[in-house]
C-alpha cells in the first residue's frame, strides 16, 4: 500500500470512530512536540524519527516536530518544564514524570521481536571477568547519567545484588549507552552498563565485533521503552495519536517508517507494567525515587 492510500484509509477509519476530532486539538494550533530521550546522538535521533513525525503530521493535519537533547540532563530539564506533548522516555524518566509532571504511558517499543528490555553488565570475553563480584576495583562505564534506567540504575542494582556498592568500583559515564559498549570493546573500560538490546543496535554492530563481548549479568525482562502523553491533552486526540502509531505495523508503508526508526512496532502499554522498574528504582534510590538527587 502506498503512502497516499495508507493515509487516506487511516483517516477514513479515524473519521468513523467515536474519537474523531473536528477541530485542531492543540491549543492555538501549536505544533505537537515529540520529545525523544538521548538514547543515541542528536543527528541519529532526528534521522530515525523524522519520518514518523512527518507521518503523524499528515494524519493529524497539524505541524509535528521532533525534539531531543545532547545529554540526559538537558532532556530531563525539558521534561520538567513540560515542553513535550508526546515523549519517548526511558523507564526511569517515565516513572518520575508520571508521578510528578503529568505524563501517562500509551505505547511501548517492540524491537528485535521483543516488547521487553533488561538492564545488563557487559564485558569482553577475554577480560578474565567471570562474575559480577570480579568487577570490584574495575572501571565500569555507564551510559547517559544516573537517570539512565537500564544503563545505570538497573546496572547498579545488579552490582548491588552481587554485594558491590559505590566506591567498590570506578564509576564513569559515556554520553549514551552505545558508547559504553564500544568503549568496553576497545578496552577503555572493564565493563559497561546498558540495556541488553543496545549491543545489537545498528550503530553498535557497524562499529565493533560484538561477538567479542558477553553479558555478565542481566535483570529479568521488563516493559520496553515507553511513549507517554501530557495528561491535559484531549482524550480523543490522544486516542487518535495512539491509533495512528499502532497502525504503522499493519502496512508496508508503515513498516518502512518503523524500520527507519529501528522499531518492529509500537504496541499498547499500561502504567502497571512499569511497577518492576519502580521496585528497582526504590532499591537503588529509596522511596523518593531519587527526586531529591535530581531536582
Amino acid at each position: 500500500m502506498d503512502r497516499r492510500k495508507f493515509i487516506t484509509n487511516l483517516l477514513s477509519i479515524l473519521s468513523t470512530t467515536s474519537f474523531v476530532v473536528s477541530r485542531p486539538v492543540s491549543a492555538n494550533n501549536k505544533p505537537l512536540i515529540i520529545g525523544v530521550f538521548p538514547r543515541r546522538n542528536i543527528k541519529t535521533t532526528y534521522r530515525l524519527f523524522n519520518p514518523l513525525a512527518k507521518y503523524l503530521q499528515q494524519v493529524l493535519q497539524q505541524e509535528v516536530k521532533i525534539e531531543t537533547a545532547r545529554t540526559f540532563q538537558l532532556f530531563w530539564k525539558n521534561v520538567q518544564q513540560r515542553k513535550y506533548d508526546l515523549v519517548h522516555f526511558n523507564q526511569y524518566h517515565y516513572v518520575l514524570s508520571h508521578l510528578h509532571y503529568g505524563y501517562d504511558v500509551i505505547l511501548k517499543n517492540k524491537e528485535l521481536g521483543k516488547t521487553t528490555l533488561a538492564g545488563s553488565l557487559i564485558v569482553r570475553k577475554d577480560s578474565g571477568i567471570k562474575n559480577v563480584a570480579d568487577l570490584k576495583g574495575k572501571v565500569i562505564l555507564f551510559g547517559g547519567d544516573e537517570t539512565a534506567m537500564q544503563s545505570y540504575i538497573s546496572a547498579s542494582w545488579l552490582l548491588k545484588q552481587a554485594g558491590l556498592k559505590p566506591g567498590d568500583y570506578i564509576k564513569k559515564f559515556a554520553i549514551n549507552p552505545p558508547n559504553t559498549i564500544i568503549s568496553t570493546f576497545f578496552k577503555r573500560a572493564d565493563a559497561s552498563g546498558s540495556g541488553d538490546v543496545v549491543m545489537h543496535l545498528d550503530n553498535v554492530t557497524r562499529r565493533i565485533d560484538v561477538s567479542q563481548l558477553k553479558f555478565l549479568a542481566r535483570t529479568i525482562p521488563m516493559a520496553h521503552l515507553p511513549w507517554a502523553v501530557r495528561t491535559e491533552l484531549d482524550p480523543d486526540y490522544v486516542r487518535k495519536i495512539k491509533q495512528a502509531l499502532l497502525e504503522l505495523s499493519n502496512t508496508d508503508y508503515g513498516k518502512n517508517i518503523l524500520q527507519q526508526a529501528q522499531l518492529d512496532a509500537l504496541v499498547p502499554a499500561f502504567d502497571s507494567e512499569y511497577d518492576q522498574h519502580r521496585e528497582i528504582i526504590v532499591d537503588v534510590y529509596g522511596n523518593d525515587y531519587g527526586m531529591s538527587k535530581f531536582q
